[in-house]
């Protein structure tokens, strides 16, 4: 799929802060050129590297275009999907927006650099934390690619203080919930940041009883009903995320298995690389950030001293891995098995993981490959959301980790 820059930029310009970061991009001589033309460009680099006799076929996921009908792209398989199952049409609008928004963002991540788009843009979100350049662009790509669809009605975002009604939508069915950049943190560093995101099916009608709603103005009653839209991860129709990484990696699910696409930049297509993705029933590694251990309970300081020394149930010991973004360690989680999480402590009570928009997607996906995901004591996908911005410890992964895991936890 291609797309020019004229419709990057309407993707990204809905704000005036959207619109004072693309007027920096501009000073810095940059000009958005989307998916397509960075496919193009891409090509012809490694075709001047053949030329000069540089053999770039192991540095590189190649795919044999040569029969288009072995390649599964994204795009094919949701047609295919659909075929087999006329309600899934609506998913295949959906996931098309959805994919647009994951190629800009990945291009945005990957040109930061060198286009004035790292570091803060001066703004506080609603969690209280500064607000990246990225997370702004990052947020006004996806509000905008969704309200295309004409299938998503509402939104909720990491960086809104409340749920957003789509205007535009005119069949409107699904809610979609997002952390348009996670880890973005980490984004002037280089490391692995991501898109996570969720869709509910939309509630038919939002009805107040008559003696609440006297006394209440329009917007006070339009915000009852967008807060009305909060609901447990169990209600998921389908979740995924995307990670900006050495490669641009798409894994989603609809509640029927978990598919992984990897972005091809020659021809600018989510490929499918990683299908039926099933985690280990145990890894070797744990996840956790371990400069908060002091502030843990003790089931689980227990826990992460027995498997790195080799005494937890498998007798051999774990290595410790942390990114410090969630879409990344969970991708990792998800291919090698072991264990993440993001526990309560003495700090957080509550945990520092959103329920709505990063705890329950992220679930429902390692759910559906095998995996498990709790609070150490309930299910996150049981859940009941009060408020956009919910809070909730997490511990998911491997079942036989997670299990053991919750087992220190109740001593």
């Amino acid at each position: 799929m291609k797309f020019g820059s004229a419709l990057f930029v309407a993707l990204a310009t809905s704000s005036a802060d959207a619109s004072s970061l693309l007027h920096q991009r501009r000073d810095a001589g940059f000009v958005a050129s989307g998916a397509g033309r960075s496919a193009q460009l891409l090509s012809r680099s490694s075709a001047g590297g053949r030329r000069r006799g540089q053999n770039c076929a192991s540095l590189s996921m190649r795919f044999d275009n040569s029969d288009p009908s072995r390649v599964m792209t994204l795009t094919r398989f949701m047609l295919e999907e659909t075929r087999k199952n006329p309600d899934m049409q609506d998913f295949e609008s959906l996931m098309g927006s959805i994919q647009l928004a994951c190629k800009s963002i990945n291009n945005l991540v990957m040109k930061a650099g060198m286009t004035n788009l790292l570091g803060l843009a001066g703004e506080v979100n609603i969690q209280g934390e500064d607000q990246k350049k990225l997370d702004v662009l990052s947020n006004d790509v996806l509000k905008n690619s969704l309200s295309y669809t004409g299938r998503c009605g509402v939104v909720a975002s990491e960086e809104e203080e409340h749920p957003w009604l789509v205007e535009e939508a005119f069949q409107s069915k699904f809610v979609t919930v997002f952390d348009p950049l996670d880890g973005s943190s980490n984004v002037d560093a280089g490391i692995a940041t991501g898109t996570i995101f969720g869709v509910f099916a939309e509630e038919e009608e939002c009805l107040i009883p008559e003696e609440e709603a006297n006394g209440m103005t329009i917007n006070q009653i339009r915000e009852r009903c967008l807060i009305r839209t909060l609901q447990p991860g169990s209600n998921l129709v389908a979740a995924g995320y995307c990670l900006y990484s050495s490669s641009c990696h798409l894994f989603v699910t609809f509640g029927n298995g978990v598919q992984g696409f990897t972005l091809d930049p020659e021809v600018g297509e989510f490929v499918l690389t990683h299908p039926d993705v099933k985690i280990p029933s145990r890894g070797k590694i744990y996840s956790f950030n371990e400069g908060n251990s002091p502030d843990w309970e003790e089931g689980l300081q227990k826990y992460v001293d027995d498997v790195k020394k080799g005494q937890g149930e498998t007798g051999k010991k774990y290595t410790s891995r942390y990114i410090g973004s969630m879409v990344g360690d969970v991708h990792r989680t998800l291919l090698y098995g072991g264990i993440f999480g993001y526990p309560s402590d003495a700090k957080n009570k509550k945990g520092k993981l959103r329920l709505l928009y990063e705890a329950a997607p992220m679930s429902f996906l390692v759910e559906q490959a095998g995996g498990k995901s709790t609070t150490g004591s309930e299910r996150i996908l049981d859940l009941q959301p009060q408020t956009v911005h919910d809070r909730t410890p997490i511990i998911l992964g491997s079942p036989e980790d997670v299990n053991e895991c919750c087992k220190y936890l109740k001593e």
